[in-house]
């Protein structure tokens, strides 16, 4: 072999050992000594890069042409010594300039190929004057050689080190504060009154420490305070209730939510609520863009997702488990007080809920989730606020200073009720920036005693809704939506019921709109507009509109 043929074939495996060791082209001799990343095995192309693909034939090189300088040096070295490899597209990129410390390392390479050879008993391929070359380039370049190796020493090493502490026990703090101006414009309560129009100001702010033990666990501990007082007091009914209130409207700092949640397997995640938990923390709500709890997306709960997911909220067990990548089911229970051991209340004796979801996934664009409840005492206010007066009679009878006519002579009534919901729920991405969401949902609620003033019976509670969502609107990062739909509604009530409360006379809409403004990655600002046609389902009741503007800020 000529000197030039082994020069080449030398150069030929290094030159592409350059291309993936530096995707920006420059030399390694510019890079500093702590980034530089070795290629081993380069000739073979069996590199820890996986970019290289061994060539059989010099035709396989789509960038190769017989009238090429090279050609024939190539194919020699193809045919003679499988010691040329190419990219995954078939191409081999010969036009580039090399380092002395690249060209070392495709001696050392092209040394291990002869070898093999050698101990193959196949030596009689090599020339004497070939291993002559080779013996006089190893010597030349003995000096880079060293130093190349001991850079790879020293990178195994610190990739052994980084191996064992890939993972630390961590607590990170991540948390949203949420400032909201609101103010009632126009409408009337559930009474029929002029409601009183005014405006306030509140937050919501919530500190989440987010405690990981294995790397694929998590241990939430979340504080929260907050005074945005809801308008339930001002309207007499539960409609249009906004997602960041919060009932007690005290700031004083609680602990709203405590849970663990752990993988078992591969497929199976269970998560264990210690306080305050609720259905989205392990159950897909399927309302992507505008579920955001409050602190982004939707603004209102009847927003946020399908009503059935307020009728549970407490202390408990959940679980979700994904078959593939198209089916998962998805679970829990929820006491409401689980930590009091009185009469009535407890673990599984008090107000509790149950609930069960299948989620179909056919494609990355569209999902679908099929949900059944099951509740005891608990009604949509149990971890939210939507719908009329006679879909929550129970919190109505009890909570409602405002009830209408209907109802009114029966206010602090304790009325033990049972409730199973039926729903649906589905989102379709048409494009990257427009998704449809929607739910439908049946809504059985019994009362369980009469109290001695009302009879048994049964309600028949329906309730609907779409979302649109506009991601990226106008820039990136942007959101804009709306929802228009129908808050729980009773359209039913059994022979017992009918003549004493009656079902909700006529139908109410509510119509959201909003668009969520990025300032940057850690603030955002939402104006939207609230509209409540016929109040508490009512057509007597003069349409109520509400105005927001919501600032979130997120660390």
């Amino acid at each position: 072999m000529q000197l030039k043929s082994l020069w080449t074939l030398l150069f030929s495996p290094v030159l592409l050992g350059a291309i993936a060791l530096s995707a920006s082209a420059q030399s390694v001799a510019d890079v500093d000594a702590d980034e530089w990343k070795p290629v081993t095995q380069l000739a073979s192309g069996s590199s820890n890069l996986a970019e290289l693909d061994q060539v059989t034939s010099v035709s396989q090189l789509t960038d190769v042409r017989p009238t090429d300088w090279a050609y024939q040096a190539l194919q020699s070295l193809v045919e003679r010594y499988g010691c040329i490899v190419g990219y995954p597209d078939k191409t081999y990129r010969g036009n580039r300039a090399l380092s002395r410390y690249e060209f070392a390392a495709g001696v050392n390479a092209c040394l291990d190929k002869i070898q093999e050879l050698i101990a193959a008993a196949t030596a009689d391929f090599v020339r004497k004057e070939d291993l002559e070359v080779v013996k006089r380039l190893q010597e030349e370049f003995a000096a880079e050689l060293a130093t190349l190796r001991g850079r790879v020493d020293a990178l195994e090493v610190r990739t052994a080190t980084l191996e064992k502490q890939q993972f630390s026990f961590t607590t990170k703090l991540n948390g949203e504060v949420v400032f909201a101006a609101s103010g009632l414009a126009t409408g009337q309560n559930a009474r029929g009154e002029d409601a009183f129009k005014t405006a306030i100001v509140g937050d919501r702010i919530r500190l989440n420490f987010d405690t990981s033990f294995t790397g694929e666990d998590l241990l939430r501990t979340r504080l929260q305070a907050g005074n945005f007082r809801s308008f339930t007091s001002s309207l007499g009914t539960f409609e249009g209730e906004q997602r960041f209130s919060t009932p007690d409207g005290s700031n004083e700092v609680l602990v709203d939510a405590l849970l663990y949640q752990f993988p078992v397997g591969e497929k199976l995640t269970v998560t264990l609520e210690a306080n305050a938990g609720a259905t989205d923390d392990f159950v897909d709500t399927i309302n992507p863009f505008l579920d955001g709890d409050g602190g982004s997306g939707a603004l209102t709960n009847f927003g946020s997702r399908n009503p059935i997911h307020y009728l549970l909220v407490g202390t408990g067990l959940g679980f979700r488990y994904e078959f593939n990548d198209f089916l998962e089911i998805s679970g829990g229970y929820l006491a409401t007080d689980a930590a009091d051991p009185s009469a009535g209340n407890g673990l599984f004796n008090g107000a509790y809920g149950a609930i069960g979801q299948l989620t179909l996934k056919p494609s990355e664009a569209i999902k679908i989730g099929l949900t059944y409840v099951h509740a005891y005492n608990n009604d949509f206010t149990a971890n939210g606020a939507v719908g009329s007066n006679r879909a929550n009679l129970r919190s109505a009878l009890l909570d409602n200073p405002n009830l209408p006519d209907a109802l009114a002579p029966f206010s602090g009534v304790d009325i033990p009720t049972s409730t199973n919901a039926y729903g649906v729920s589905a989102s379709f991405q048409i494009s990257p920036k427009f998704v449809i969401n929607g739910f439908g949902s049946y809504i059985n609620t019994r009362t369980l005693s009469t109290r001695g003033v009302l009879s048994r019976g049964e309600l028949d509670i329906w309730t609907y809704g779409i979302g649109l969502a506009f991601p990226d609107l106008f820039r990136d990062g942007n959101l804009g939506g709306i929802i228009v739909g129908m808050e729980p509604r009773v359209k039913g009530v059994s022979r017992g019921l009918r003549s004493v409360i009656g079902r909700d006379p006529d139908m109410s809409f509510h119509v959201e709109a909003f668009y969520q403004y990025r300032v940057n990655d850690y603030i955002s600002i939402t104006p939207g507009v609230i509209w409540l046609t016929a109040p508490d389902m009512n057509d007597n009741n003069s349409d109520v509109v509400i105005g927001t503007v919501r600032t979130t800020f997120t660390f």
